[in-house]
């Protein structure tokens, strides 16, 4: 019956607005009838773009991303004053009609024909009109929308045609629940919950009287009545509202008049869309996004993976967590203060064996007033091909210096020899013409001041005069001697294995898009490559682990606007990619450190076993220190983070003290160990495994052979003849001597 009715009246309109003037009633009316019978009547329900959160470990949330700030909840989630109300103020005879109202549309039609101005649209009819818009704008196509006073004749008719349908299709209150999830009551706010958010920092099944008819008054003109710029015509619409919902007995005249006196009372909560103005963790969260928009599972172009992120209503499970964030960002801030002059500081914590990033924080924001002075969209922790959100990415990495050296001792004891064997570090002289032995590839660079004009670098230096003598290979890491790194270097059966250890650390360049360092070139032994603290940091966990590398993850699950499961990156993880008991020697050593060598240059003290390896560069202007507790394993970095030569660390003042020259123990480690002591207890914090004994002493070791032609050295050394001369431009002076 209703669809008759309609047809009628359709064929009254068409008859009026699109018939010739000389056209019969009947006529027009039987060809309306017959252009209505052919309009399409199913309404496919796009999912209107909703609000992407990203979500801690604990659920905390770190940051929200949309185009339209919505979340959809059910009706059973929205009060009852705010249904009513729209339902009085909108369509008082929703639940009777059958998609369209007949007699609002003859009532309009008089009204307009007096001069007067009357909708006529039901509830069902703009939740119809704002799914198809919500449609365009999801295509992309958001110019195409058509504004409700340019609509043609055939525009109504198509979208009366498709509210009879979806009568037919859905109750009634699954589309007064969708219109309230999708309809905008502002610029800020798409659908009720959005709304009751932003005016009243309230969940819209909270919403009382006089909050509900404020919001059912704006759908009518939300920037209009728009109570933040327009207060006196939001209440007068509000009262409006109330007016309605009297007349149409959803509430008593005491309700009424209670509600037309009260304040407006709003309580403004503005949405923060995008990771600058994150919660917790603006860098991570940028990482994260990456991940996502990189990932095909999301989407087949990144153009369709960046969409489905801003609108889709994804919820974001992430590995980070708050317990070492918080910390994280409050030391990284401590460090250098508000006023750093662009000197950098980093944490970046990954749990061994899982490869999870729990925390990732810097010194700098992403926007200025946010309470330092250094703004920066680079993410100094991760790779350049790593950071989301802008054209810069991370900074690549930075050169890791001495923190490298474990690479080398990794290489020594998977070739079997102890760390308690002696080395000849009083050396500093490796010509051109050097024997090493390679099965791989051939080294490259030398050291020596009689070979400078041939490409040579001058003859290897270490930090301090005192060091260049014969010593153990575990005291040339613990006091982080040079001479001592090349010697062991010197003294392996193949110098290839030092390349093998760095790639089953995962050791990679942070600026060349995961290229494999290249530990061919002698100076890069002493980490002249940049590397990011990401890498560093999940390189010394695979030492922590027992020789178990894991590729880090941010993300544990990723759940559609529905709830459902669609992604998410899974633990991968390789058993022995180191041997466990290389690992487990590595971190025997690398204890040494901490009790006997350069950490010892760290005044706080973690009371728990640790291990770490301080590094610092030529320049002094990139230090470090990477190290561990049995359950986690940071990379700190304090210096310039945008790798330039001409900063140097030296007469430097840093938050109110004055360096002579700055070195991995003197900014990076006190903030690595300050930040540990409120980390290392929300984890596993006790012993390390206990190392092969093989590997730590091993058997008595000969006395070092006469050297070669060209200079003293290593042990263990083939006899000259094995490489041909090669040329390299100088290397890095050192790798940071005793730092």
């Amino acid at each position: 019956m209703a669809f008759l009715a309609v047809s009628v009246v359709c064929g009254i309109l068409a008859a009026g607005l699109l018939g010739p003037a000389v056209a019969t009633g009947a006529a027009a009316a039987n060809g309306s009838v017959q252009f209505f019978d052919s309009l399409p009547s199913d309404l496919k329900v796009t999912p209107p773009a909703q609000v992407t959160r990203v979500l801690a470990s604990d659920g905390s949330l770190i940051a929200t991303l949309f185009t339209e700030n919505r979340t959809d909840v059910p009706l059973s989630q929205m009060s009852m004053n705010m249904r009513n109300a729209i339902v009085a103020i909108e369509d008082y005879r929703f639940y009777q009609h059958g998609g369209i109202d007949p007699m609002g549309i003859l009532r309009a039609l008089t009204v307009d024909a007096g001069g007067g101005r009357q909708g006529a649209s039901t509830l069902t009819q703009q939740y119809v009109t704002n799914v198809l818009n919500e449609d365009l704008v999801a295509q992309g196509k958001g110019s195409d929308v058509v504004l409700n006073g340019d609509k043609t004749i055939g525009d109504k008719l198509r979208e009366m045609k498709l509210a009879i349908g979806l009568e037919q299709q859905e109750s009634k209150d699954q589309i007064l629940q969708g219109y309230l999830n999708i309809v905008p009551f502002s610029g800020n706010a798409y659908g009720v919950q959005a709304a009751a958010q932003y005016f009243f920092s309230e969940d819209a099944k909270d919403l009382n009287l006089p909050q509900a008819a404020l919001l059912a008054g704006l759908v009518n003109g939300p920037g209009y009545y728009d109570p933040t710029a327009y207060p006196d015509r939001a209440v007068a619409r509000r009262n409006l509202v109330l007016d309605a919902m009297l007349e149409h007995g959803y509430i008593d005249k005491a309700q009424h008049d209670a509600a037309v006196k009260a304040p407006l009372a709003l309580k403004l909560n503005p949405p923060r869309q995008g990771c600058q103005y994150a919660a917790q963790a603006p860098y991570f969260c940028d990482f994260v996004l990456h991940q996502v928009e990189n990932d095909p599972a999301y989407g087949a172009t990144a153009k369709d993976r960046v969409q489905r992120v801003t609108s889709g209503g994804l919820t974001i499970k992430t590995t980070l967590d708050p317990r070492l964030q918080g910390p994280a960002q409050q030391q990284v801030d401590a460090t250098t203060g508000p006023h750093p002059d662009k000197w950098g500081t980093s944490l970046v914590t990954v749990q061994p064996g899982t490869g999870k990033i729990l925390a990732m924080a810097q010194n700098s924001r992403e926007l200025a007033g946010q309470g330092t002075d250094f703004v920066t969209s680079y993410n100094f922790n991760v790779d350049s091909a790593d950071a989301n959100g802008n054209p810069l990415g991370g900074v690549g990495g930075m050169q890791p210096g001495s923190t490298l050296k474990p690479v080398t001792l990794a290489a020594w004891l998977d070739e079997g020899k102890p760390t308690n064997q002696v080395v000849d570090a009083s050396r500093r002289v490796y010509p051109l013409n050097y024997p090493w032995r390679d099965t791989c590839t051939k080294v490259t660079g030398a050291y020596d001041d009689a070979e400078v004009g041939q490409g040579a670098t001058n003859d290897l230096q270490n930090d301090e005069p005192g060091w260049y003598r014969p010593m153990t290979v575990r005291e040339g890491i613990a006091q982080s001697i040079n001479t001592a790194t090349f010697a062991s270097a010197a003294g392996l059966d193949d110098f290839c294995d030092i390349q093998r250890a760095a790639d089953a650390l995962g050791l990679h360049k942070g600026d060349k898009a995961g290229d494999k360092l290249n530990l061919s070139t002698l100076g890069n032994l002493l980490g002249g490559e940049n590397v990011a603290p990401l890498t560093m940091a999940n390189a010394f966990a695979t030492f922590d682990a027992d020789g178990t590398y894991c590729t880090p993850i941010s993300i544990t699950e990723v759940d559609d606007a529905h709830g459902k499961k669609i992604g998410g990156q899974n633990q991968s993880c390789q058993a022995n990619a180191l041997k466990p008991g290389v690992a487990q020697a590595a971190t025997n050593v690398l204890q040494d450190v901490v009790t006997k060598g350069s950490g010892l240059l760290i005044p706080e003290k973690l009371g728990v076993p640790d291990a770490m390896k301080t590094g610092t560069n030529q320049y002094n202007n990139q230090t470090w220190v990477v190290g561990y507790t049995k359950g986690l394993a940071t990379a700190s970095f304090f210096g310039d983070p945008f790798n330039s030569t001409a900063r140097l660390g030296r007469n430097l003042t840093v938050n109110g003290h004055f360096y002579p020259v700055v070195d991995g123990a003197y900014i990076a480690g006190p903030q690595w160990a300050q930040y540990m002591q409120h980390a290392y207890a929300y984890y596993d914090h006790g012993n390390f495994d206990p190392p092969p004994q093989n590997l730590i002493t091993g058997a008595p070791a000969p006395q070092p052979p006469a050297p070669p032609s060209g200079g003293s050295t290593a042990l263990g050394q083939p006899p000259a003849a094995a490489q041909p001369p090669a040329v390299q431009a100088p290397a890095p002076k050192h790798g940071g001597g005793k730092g």
